[in-house]
């Protein structure tokens, strides 16, 4: 049946422009690093995404190894793709990375020019795409030389096959490199991807945000839920659906120490005197830092995609509130003035 995307559905969402540059992404967007392997239910898939964009979500982000397994993030959105959405492209922003390891021997992952190139390649095609608006180097790669992985992002914009380009998981020192060079080809970089959460501060200790601010470049968040910690999943047992039951990959039942139990617990009590979930409040709370252009989200079912586009009803914190967090948590909103 044909998909006919809700008429209203840049209404109630908001955009905010990626650094300096033209480009604006929603508050919220979908990443599809879980939930959409080939373990995956389509129908599931298909309504998560309908959901999204029916909210105003334009943007997708993927990488070359989601799945499982590898690969297979990229073939099932394509699929889906070129079924329901092709028909608004010219709408969306599709995000993809190249980084970790795809495939046998030596250049099946890394920084080389000939991997991110070749790389690049292959999602496009298990896409179905001509381009990516965004493509990102997917970590940090020391082994090789850092020109010459800027030097494959620009020739993927110069190509056509990518509209911007994108660091994620680098530090702020790794990050000034990559801008300088980026700088001097006149490459449109246009977005950081890192972590960041109220537990999870790691961009404010080794510079990036520092970097993204003072570059005026954008900031994308994922993990801003802490794996499901900030939220009320855990805080009367661990479910026996809860990612920590299924792989524990990530995500340790040795994590919930009753140390942290309690800061959840505080943090949990603060969202009901806000009147949102916990899992809203921490939403609410990466997006309030003026220098993050997006918060993004991963989910298991369409449900959870309305609740979290709900966290953008009250982003607003006074700094009491935000006082209070840090004193919770043990740590402090270094962006805060």
């Amino acid at each position: 049946m044909l998909y006919e995307a809700n008429e209203k559905r840049y209404e109630a969402m908001t955009y905010r422009f990626a650094g300096h540059t033209g480009l604006q992404l929603p508050a919220i967007s979908l990443g599809l690093w879980h939930n959409f392997g080939h373990s995956g239910a389509p129908d599931n898939m298909r309504e998560m995404l309908k959901t999204a964009f029916d909210l105003g979500i334009t943007h997708f982000d993927l990488a070359n190894n989601y799945g499982p397994p590898e690969g297979a993030a990229e073939e099932n959105f394509g699929r889906l793709m070129q079924k329901y959405f092709r028909p608004y492209r010219d709408e969306l922003i599709v995000s993809t990375k190249a980084g970790f390891n795809m495939w046998p021997g030596p250049y099946g992952s890394g920084g080389s020019r000939k991997y991110l190139l070749s790389s690049l390649d292959q999602s496009l095609q298990r896409m179905g795409l001509e381009y990516v608006d965004i493509f990102y180097l997917h970590r940090m790669t020391p082994d090789t030389p850092i020109e010459e992985s800027m030097l494959a992002l620009d020739q993927a914009v110069r190509s056509g096959k990518a509209l911007y380009v994108g660091l994620s998981n680098h530090d702020g020192e790794t990050g000034k490199k990559a801008t300088k060079i980026l700088k001097e080809l006149k490459t449109p970089f246009v977005m950081h991807q890192n972590s960041y959460s109220i537990l999870d501060r790691r961009i404010e200790e080794n510079g990036l945000l520092d970097l993204a601010k003072k570059e005026d470049q954008g900031l994308i968040c994922f993990k801003p839920l802490d794996q499901g910690l900030l939220t009320d999943k855990y805080l009367h047992g661990i479910p026996e659906d809860s990612r920590i039951r299924r792989d524990g990959h990530f995500l340790k039942e040795s994590n919930l120490t009753p140390e942290l139990l309690e800061k959840i617990e505080k943090l949990n009590t603060m969202a009901r005197d806000r009147g949102q979930t916990l899992a809203q409040m921490a939403l609410a709370w990466v997006y309030q830092n003026p220098t993050v252009t997006s918060v993004l989200i991963g989910a298991s079912r369409p449900e959870q995609i309305i609740e979290n586009v709900k966290s953008l009803e009250n982003t607003d914190f006074i700094d009491d509130e935000l006082d209070r967090i840090d004193t919770i948590v043990e740590g402090r909103a270094q962006w805060k003035s």
